[in-house]
């Protein structure tokens, strides 16, 4: 899920040089929109199912791999296994590692925007951050994936009936329900912690007269 740059966290309190708290302000309002947009838009939402479906399909490929090396009965299905199983890797190695980059990235987004909101207070627009309609946009589909990923997970396993399913059709399976239910939470999780953090934001108390007249340095 690659990013582009990042808005920059705050400067430090002692090189501060806002000249008022109105463009203390609009750089505040400028640094938490981009990040709210890098966070929870809906594109993110989409390049994850796209990564997570990416890791999928190479999983699905691996897994006839494996079928192909298990019931192989000549050398050729053992090589086409392998080549199969190389696809497969092929796949899976780097929508994994965007994977992993993306949740180490979304962790240094929400540290960003923590950091910007916790610069000063807004009462008249910190409402907007809340995005109710795209915390529930990420929090549904989320959900409803991770439940089918655990369902596919249990069942699959406790419904293999012996002569007639093969350890890898249910590893196979296995495996694709534990994707779905890894991506969900994934969603679910981002959900819920800027769900979490809106309701901080907007719950704070109206600043004091003093900090409204002027800039933080």
């Amino acid at each position: 899920m690659p990013r582009p740059a990042l808005p920059p966290p705050p400067p430090p309190p002692g090189i501060r040089a806002w000249p008022d708290q109105e463009a203390l302000l609009a750089d505040r309002a400028r640094a938490m929109g981009e990040l709210l947009r890098l966070s929870i838009g809906p594109v993110r939402l989409l390049l994850l199912w796209l990564t997570a479906a990416g890791f999928a399909i190479g999983w699905t490929i691996f897994g006839a791999a494996l079928r192909m090396f298990a019931e192989g009965v000549d050398i050729f299905s053992h090589l086409f296994g392998a080549i199969a199983g190389a696809i497969g890797l092929g796949f899976m190695i780097p929508t994994g590692l965007v994977i992993g980059f993306g949740i180490a990235s979304d962790a240094e987004v929400r540290g960003r925007l923590r950091s910007w909101s916790a610069l000063t207070r807004d009462p008249a627009g910190d409402g907007r951050y809340s995005a109710p309609g795209l915390s529930l946009l990420w929090f549904l589909p989320s959900f409803l994936l991770c439940a089918y990923g655990l369902w596919l997970s249990f069942t699959v396993p406790a419904g293999a009936r012996p002569g007639v399913d093969t350890l890898t059709g249910v590893a196979l399976l296995m495996g694709l329900g534990l994707i779905l239910w890894i991506t969900g939470l994934i969603g679910v999780a981002k959900a819920v912690s800027h769900y979490r953090w809106a309701l901080r934001l907007v719950a704070r108390h109206p600043a004091p007269a003093a900090e409204r007249g002027g800039a933080h340095r």
